[in-house]
């Protein structure tokens, strides 16, 4: 039986087990939203902007582990969502994203709504394509899914001329896809294993430095038993939140520009550095060439390109963590005495007693780190939390009492301000009765707000507490400390909305917080209601990030508390 392009591409969604595709229709795409219209196997979420339909199929994906997918037209529908998939691309997410395209012979003649498609999104994908004949669809699109969650996951974009969504052929799903030129590598070599167990014998200091790698490979239970076993001082990155509980002993918390003071100095004084799927990001090093000058590297990727990128690395492992890991463990069993790290574990919570996380509380204004804190003493322990990005994402990274992995979604590489909130309505429709928290500031959540409209429409109750400063708060910050208080452009008092009223205009609720009391109330009752809901906290304005590491700076030269000096 012979079908059009436009049934293929549901077909296949269907054979992928697709549970749910966010997206937004137009003129090119139109003959696969009528085939969506026919169908009921899977759900369309209508989002109110490109953008904000790539970053639900992201937070879908970064929840539940699944891959996301998103449809969008062609032009503007595709560069709309390129934000989407570029902070999707710089975390390594596994996503499908389907755009329309003009009819192929109308492709390079500045037809309406045309624009180069893949040559905008290839240095932003992991791999993309452009459907020239319907007879390609089928493998493409089962290429698609496999390249985006084999190997080191990341999105695939498939652009669709509408001729071919149009033109038919005999629908075979392949079984199995075999790519002669990707074959990635998910055994370690076990001779380089045993090279990197005998370092971490020989080591005096040796760190587990966890990347975000340990939420994707889903290793985090053998990360958390080898971190027992060992115990070895450990540190994660933003993207590994959670992978190990907050309350684990040897977990010393984030590590970075706004990581603990015992992170960093783990990091800066470490004759070892075990990274697991870390990939020594900017945000953690500081200034590069000062970076562990005392340590060798063990280096445990899936993808060799990211090993020896930054930094030199002596030890290296290519293969998927959680295989390696499997492989590591016996040998740790074996040949590992936890006592040879006592005095090195000693020195380390030393560390953490004299420079604790910490903020100077106040029971006149409300200090964004105790609402942070707060919320997780209110919330069930199983909330997914959300967050944009800014200072609300440190405060959120730093004093959230993080339990498990794929808890925090939050834009890591590529920084993206309105992420969080629609990314909160897509991990609410994968994650479905818990509770979703999306923390943002009062400059991230006008970025994508007309997606209150999405969460009313589909009952997606997620609860925004903006932490309200009326700045741009982390630009503020930089301001005061390395452009002598020149504060361009970042005051939002006088530009700011009626969040309550906003929130209520489009379906949801909303409180206005400015004391303790108030907000425990109101998140209680948000948490009640099942409805979107908005808390406008209204914080304390100059409060800052800190510890910080200032910009090209070493690691140990952080800015700490001044009481602390």
């Amino acid at each position: 039986m012979k079908l059009t392009g436009a049934q293929i591409v549901i077909e296949s969604l269907i054979k992928e087990n697709v549970e749910v595709v966010f997206g937004y229709p137009g003129g090119a795409i139109m003959n696969v939203y009528d085939e969506i219209y026919k169908q009921n196997s899977f759900k369309h979420i209508l989002a109110k902007h490109e953008q904000g339909a790539v970053h639900m199929a992201d937070g879908y994906a970064r929840a539940t582990g699944n891959v996301g997918v998103a449809m969008v037209t062609s032009g503007p529908g595709l560069t709309n969502a390129v934000t989407g998939i570029a902070t999707a691309y710089t975390d390594s997410i596994p996503m499908v994203i389907i755009s329309g395209q003009v009819p192929t012979t109308a492709i390079g003649t500045d037809a309406f709504q045309e624009v180069d498609a893949v040559g905008v999104t290839r240095p932003i994908t992991k791999h993309n394509f452009l459907v020239k004949d319907v007879k390609d669809l089928p493998f493409i699109m089962k290429e698609a899914f496999y390249l985006a969650k084999s190997g080191r996951p990341g999105p695939v974009h498939i652009d669709i001329p509408k001729d071919v969504t149009v033109a038919k052929t005999k629908f075979e799903y392949p079984e199995k896809i075999e790519l002669i030129t990707y074959k990635p590598t998910y055994k370690g070599n076990k001779r380089a294993i045993k090279r990197a167990v005998d370092a971490i014998k020989r080591a005096k200091k040796p760190v587990f430095y966890v990347g975000g790698g340990a939420v994707l490979s889903g290793a985090y239970e053998l990360v958390r038993e080898v971190v027992k076993l060992t115990k070895i001082p450990t540190v994660e990155t933003l993207m590994a939140r959670g992978v190990i509980r907050y309350d684990c002993p040897y977990l010393l918390g984030m590590v970075g520009m706004h990581g603990t003071y015992a992170a960093n100095m783990a990091m800066n004084d470490a004759d070892l550095i075990i990274s697991l799927g870390a990939r020594f990001d900017d945000r953690v090093t500081g200034k590069l060439d000062e970076f562990a000058k005392h340590a060798d590297i063990v280096h445990i990727d899936i993808d060799p390109s990211q090993i020896g990128k930054v930094v030199p690395t002596k030890y290296p492992i290519v293969g998927d963590l959680k295989n390696v890991l499997e492989d590591m463990l016996p040998l740790l069993i074996e040949e590992i005495e936890p006592e040879r790290y006592e005095e090195w574990r000693e020195i380390l919570n030393r560390y953490q007693e004299l420079y604790p996380l910490k903020y100077n509380d106040d029971d006149t204004v409300i200090k964004p780190q105790w609402a942070i804190q707060k919320t997780g003493e209110i919330a069930p322990e199983d909330a997914v939390i959300s967050t944009d990005v800014g200072q609300h994402q440190m405060w959120t990274a730093q004093f959230y009492p993080f339990t498990y992995p794929r808890q925090l979604l939050t834009s890591g590489g590529l920084g993206t301000m309105g992420f969080g909130f629609p990314a909160a309505l897509g991990a609410k429709e994968g994650v479905k009765d818990r509770v979703v928290i999306n923390f943002t500031g009062d400059g991230s959540i006008m970025m994508n707000i007309q997606e209150v409209l999405t969460g009313y429409k589909y009952k997606l109750p997620v609860i925004n507490i903006i932490l309200n400063n009326n700045y741009l708060g982390m630009v503020r910050q930089w301001q005061t400390m390395f452009y002598d208080d020149r504060l361009s452009e970042t005051d939002l008092s006088d530009v700011q909305p009626d969040f309550v009223k906003l929130a209520e205009s489009m379906g949801g609720i909303g409180f206005r917080v400015k004391t303790k009391d108030e907000f425990e109330k109101a998140l209680k009752e948000a948490i009640e209601s099942k409805k979107v809901a908005f808390l406008d906290v209204q914080i304390d304005r100059r409060e800052d990030v800190l510890p910080m590491v200032p910009p090209n700076s070493p690691l140990k030269n952080m800015l700490i508390f001044k009481e602390d000096k």
